[in-house]
């Protein structure tokens, strides 16, 4: 099947060639969330088409694969069946870490993406600023966050932002069927709420990293460390840190140094033939009660000595370097997470407008992406158990 061939490139391997019953295991998990036999059915359905290679995933074109007369089960699935999104995004999380979870390398991911919108009725959209294209335009925007091991990437918390203009006007949070209980909240806040919900269900993760927008959050970090929870954090150069006695913006404290600080660090991250970038690190100050210590880091490549970016960590104080510099690098596995779930299972594809039709569509999206990058990382490790000789146990 089709799907065979996009999971990984060991087409002969047991898990490649099993993968129906690995989707009917994920199925099996989540089926529970559903009470009618016909629902849980649909969505059995649904999963398998979002894996498909059908170009928009869409109400007809999923309805099409699926093999319905036209789109009405799918849109009945997202916008009026009886079933709640949130217990099935944590099957997801559970789901998620379970295959994936790793002591070591384990982070959490926050990040955000954004959905290009035309017109003004989908629920959230608005004139405003998202990183997908690079410009203020008409979107949604959806706050992430993934978790990583050497294992994976896969998404496990979502939350779409409302800005101002939605919260505050009553006909359209109506029109759009947005909960009484749900007002305004800054993605600061949402991430927050994430965060909290992945520490409380015990996700095996150090450290918390983030772009700019979240690093330059004091509040976030300090409400990261009132939890004893490490971070590493990108963070804008106009950030001021107070280094040796000296409250410095970090770019200015970081072009006083000499350049004999720089050092090249070499990382697995690193692609190969491509020089390592060269680091400094500072450490900050000392939270000796905690055990912890806070850092300022600054890259920068050989090749563009003035490309500088700048990140703020807080973790046990015996924290080599080298672990440090790959925390901070890790953070761009979610843009690839991002690409991969936009382009593999149409996370961007939808034609909802309403507050809980987004929530079921993003949610079984990501359920679709997480199957896939457990299927590919249970594909290598079945690699190395036959080159090492062993038996191959398949995931649920």
């Amino acid at each position: 099947m089709a799907t065979e061939k996009r999971i990984g490139e060991g087409t002969e391997s047991t898990i490649i060639g099993d993968w129906w019953a690995s989707l009917e295991g994920l199925h099996a998990r989540i089926a529970h969330r559903f009470t009618r036999a016909e629902l849980r059915e649909r969505v059995r359905r649904y999963l398998s088409a979002l894996l498909e290679r059908v170009e928009r995933k869409n109400g007809w074109q999923l309805a099409e694969a699926i093999g319905d007369a036209g789109p009405q089960g799918v849109q009945r699935l997202l916008n009026n069946a009886k079933w709640d999104a949130d217990p099935v995004r944590d099957d997801l999380r559970e789901y998620a870490v379970e295959h994936l979870a790793d002591e070591k390398s384990g982070l959490l991911i926050v990040d955000e993406t954004g959905f290009l919108k035309k017109g003004k009725k989908s629920v959230g959209v608005a004139c405003q600023y998202t990183g997908t294209a690079g410009e203020t335009v008409n979107c949604q925007v959806g706050v992430f966050l993934a978790y990583y091991s050497r294992k994976g990437t896969a998404f496990i918390d979502r939350a779409l932002y409302l800005p101002k203009e939605w919260t505050e006007d009553p006909a359209r949070r109506a029109e759009a069927g947005i909960p009484q209980t749900v007002g305004f909240a800054t993605k600061i806040e949402l991430a927050k709420k994430m965060l909290d919900r992945a520490f409380e269900a015990d996700v095996p993760a150090k450290w918390v990293v983030a772009d700019s927008f979240y690093g330059r959050s004091h509040a976030l970090r300090r409400w990261l460390e009132k939890r004893g929870r490490s971070y590493a954090v990108m963070v804008p150069k106009t950030n001021a840190v107070r280094y040796r006695g000296r409250r410095k913006k970090i770019d200015r404290l970081i072009d006083c140094l000499p350049e004999e600080v720089w050092t090249p660090v070499a990382t697995e991250e690193a692609p190969n033939g491509k020089r390592p970038r060269e680091w400094v690190c500072l450490v900050l100050s000392e939270d000796a009660r905690k055990g912890m210590r806070r850092w300022l880091l600054a890259r920068r490549s050989r090749e563009n000595p003035d490309d500088v970016a700048f990140y703020q960590a807080y973790g046990a104080k015996e924290t080599p370097v080298e672990e440090l510099v790959r925390i901070c690098q890790a953070r761009w596995a979610v843009e690839e997470g991002f690409a991969e779930a936009k382009g593999e299972v149409g996370l961007d594809h939808y034609e909802v407008r309403k507050w809980e039709a987004w929530h079921r569509y993003i949610t079984l999206s990501l359920l679709a992406h997480a199957y896939l990058v457990v299927t590919r990382s249970s594909a290598r490790s079945e690699q190395e158990v036959r080159e090492k000789g062993g038996i191959t146990v398949l995931p649920r």
